[in-house]
């Protein structure tokens, strides 16, 4: 009996380890995502990037509409007491809950992602 020396026809098995998938049951996690920067995970960090950016934003138009006119509030007043006035008492309480905010909204951000990212 001779063995045939075609290599059509000669059968080869080829063999690898396991692969680990970390997919279940057709789900992917949204960290999976993020970790392996697919598509989907690259979309997830840009809504968490441009939700903070949206609150940095508003935060710099409402410090921008508090600090920019006051050159004009100081020149309009004759007397030195007025800018005091308004510096101390004026415009370090809106700063103070404006700042307040901002921390807020940047941590709410981070948790609603944080849960988005853990199936919670």
């Amino acid at each position: 009996m001779t063995v045939p020396q075609d290599p059509t026809e000669r059968r080869v098995v080829v063999t690898a380890p396991p692969r680990r998938t970390t997919r279940a049951y057709g789900y992917y996690r949204p960290r999976t995502e993020i970790d392996e920067q697919t598509t989907l995970g690259h979309t997830y960090v840009r809504s968490l990037m441009r939700s903070q950016l949206r609150a940095a934003l508003t935060g710099f138009a409402v410090l921008a509409l508090l600090v920019g006119p006051l050159p004009l509030v100081f020149a309009a007043a004759a007397d030195g007491r007025l800018e005091w006035a308004v510096l101390g008492f004026g415009l370090y309480a809106p700063l103070v809950l404006l700042a307040r905010w901002y921390v807020r909204r940047a941590e709410r951000n981070e948790r609603d992602f944080v849960r988005l990212v853990e199936d919670r």
